[in-house]
């Protein structure tokens, strides 16, 4: 059975019976249909909060052959409610490109997903929607002041950096030029769009602790300057009150559930390659408000969006994580050991040996925050009982926990063993959470920390842009503002080839975008783009939907 047909054959509870589990009264909810609700901003309790065990999934170097970190996610606060833990997973929404392109859906698989799938991967509650028509309102209000003889703050053209967003990869439209068609359509000037995960307006939703907060961050949002080099911030283009307007119900965190009949909840939806890869600090704080244990991911690598999640979410928002599951696969790390894509399903200690170092790598990085990990074994029937007693002898080596799960085919069943491991190092109190870097540092020294000491580089080496942006960043006084480093998510490097754990390379920043709302910079790194494009054979070629409204074809 794939995950469609298995969702398929789950009787779905109403949102209703969700919510009274997960400890809200549905009279406060904002039912989208019978299984889908908004929640309601006041639910959060910080006090309440300070007493939920905090546990991040994240996992080793991605490969095409997938690892499961929402699947990891989902079966994990399962398998720790079969426990008698009351457990909520906290997960991203899913964007529109993946799962028209190549990864597809993320809800999970098999019997550890998070329902109703099609609605989900689909539009959901239209939270992507809000966020890009808040996102583009910036962009007319900004060519409009441009073009506006009476309003004009003499905005230089030439100097400004928003573009606009879609929620669907069209690498046709990374670059654009706008105001064609005479004086009464604008002026001419090159711009461009970007995926909406990639808006900062997703990066402040995400980091907004409150309504009024996130009207703050939407006034901050750096827009360029006017032909006498004075800044514009979107505030002085009076943009924030009605873009806020929009956001009024994206901002509440939606509820959902698992396969298990369990809460769940999934809001927000930043790349962890290009931003800051997870979901909202305020999803996040609902679960921890009425949860014993609260389950959340970050995308991609250990080294993208966990390393963002400790340094930038957590630090905003004083979240202490208190423990990491690295999720592996013994296919990815097969793949990382030199194994040909198409023979990862094959029996070889010797290649999964070979990748152990990426595995090891992480293993390190997580220790540099001081939490304790314990290594998720995502178990695939082509495993042998020899390839997962070589990394089962690893963590020996290591004195790290591990576990296999088995939560595509078992659900919350294949997850007690980790469940157990991450229960008894909660109970241990030897997390102690501390961030990587001091947000005070200087720039370089922020990124040169995470690019020598997390990626595993000789050295950071600047473009002429780059340099230019260093300056230009001290001139506006943003050094201390944290770095969400926009790199490759197939390697530890900066070059998408080098795979496993490469050594004496260099980490070239070509140049540094200023996120004030979100309240971070963004160093671009490599050949990365924040536009992706549609693969020779996307996945949408699958997707139907007959006369019964039945969808197919997702996943």
């Amino acid at each position: 059975m794939n995950d469609l047909q298995i969702a398929k054959g789950v009787s779905l509870k109403h949102i209703s019976t969700i919510a009274e589990k997960f400890g809200i009264d549905p009279e406060h909810i904002e039912m989208f249909g019978k299984y889908k609700a908004k929640l309601p901003l006041k639910a959060i309790n910080r006090d309440k909060a300070k007493n939920s065990n905090l546990i991040l999934v994240s996992a080793i170097s991605p490969t095409p052959a997938g690892e499961g970190k929402t699947t990891m996610s989902i079966g994990l606060s399962e398998g720790l409610n079969r426990l008698g833990k009351k457990s909520t997973v906290v997960l991203r929404e899913p964007s529109l490109g993946p799962v028209f392109g190549i990864k597809g859906g993320a809800t999970g698989g098999g019997y550890s997903q998070v329902l109703p799938m099609e609605d989900i991967n689909l539009h959901f509650t239209g939270d992507f929607a809000a966020i890009e028509k808040a996102h583009n309102l910036l962009s007319a209000i900004i060519d409009n002041n441009i073009q506006s003889k009476t309003n004009s703050l003499r905005l230089d053209p030439r100097t400004i950096g928003w573009k606009r967003v879609m929620d669907m990869n069209d690498r046709s439209l990374r670059h654009v030029i706008v105001g064609l068609g005479g004086t009464t359509s604008g002026v001419p000037r090159e711009t461009g769009f970007d995926i909406t995960a990639a808006s900062e307006i997703m990066a402040i939703l995400c980091l907004a602790e409150s309504l009024s907060n996130l009207k703050e961050r939407l006034g901050n949002i750096f827009v360029g300057y006017t032909f006498d080099k004075k800044p514009i911030y979107a505030k002085d283009l009076k943009a924030e009150g009605a873009m806020a307007a929009l956001l009024k119900d994206a901002i509440k965190p939606n509820l959902v559930q698992t396969i298990e009949g369990n809460p769940a909840i999934i809001h927000g939806g930043p790349f962890a390659n290009i931003a800051q890869g997870t979901n909202s600090v305020l999803a996040t704080l609902m679960g921890m408000s009425h949860s014993d244990y609260t389950v959340t991911e970050a995308g991609f690598g250990f080294d993208l969006g966990a390393e963002k999640f400790f340094d930038i979410k957590c630090q905003s928002a004083g979240l202490k994580p208190k423990a990491v599951v690295l999720t592996t696969t013994i296919r990815a790390l097969k793949y990382h050991g030199g194994a040909d894509l198409k023979s990862l399903t094959e029996p070889n200690v010797e290649a999964l040996k070979r990748g152990l170092p990426n595995l090891e790598k992480h293993l390190e990085n997580i220790a540099k925050f001081k939490v304790i990990p314990v290594i998720a074994i995502n178990k695939f029937i082509s495993d042998t009982d020899e390839e997962i007693g070589a990394i089962k002898a690893f963590a020996a080596s290591k004195g790290v926990r591990v576990a296999v799960a088995n939560v595509w085919e078992k659900g919350g069943e294949g997850a007690e063993d980790l469940a157990k491991s991450v229960i008894e190092i909660v109970a241990s109190d030897a997390s102690k959470f501390q961030p990587l870097y001091d947000w005070k540092s200087s720039v370089k020294d922020k990124i040169a920390t995470i690019a020598t000491e997390i990626y595993g580089a000789e050295y950071v080496d600047y473009t002429v842009k780059a340099k230019a942006d260093l300056r230009k960043i001290a001139d506006l006084g943003l050094d201390q503002l944290p770095v969400c480093i926009a790199k490759t998510q197939k390697s530890l490097s900066d070059n998408p080839k080098l795979l496993g754990r490469p050594k004496d390379f260099i980490i070239t920043v070509r140049e540094i975008e200023i996120a004030v709302g979100a309240g971070f910079l963004i160093p671009i790194t490599g050949n990365i783009m924040r536009m992706p494009g549609l693969p020779a054979h996307p996945s949408s070629e699958g997707i139907d939907i007959n006369d019964d409204g039945e969808i197919t074809g997702l996943f």
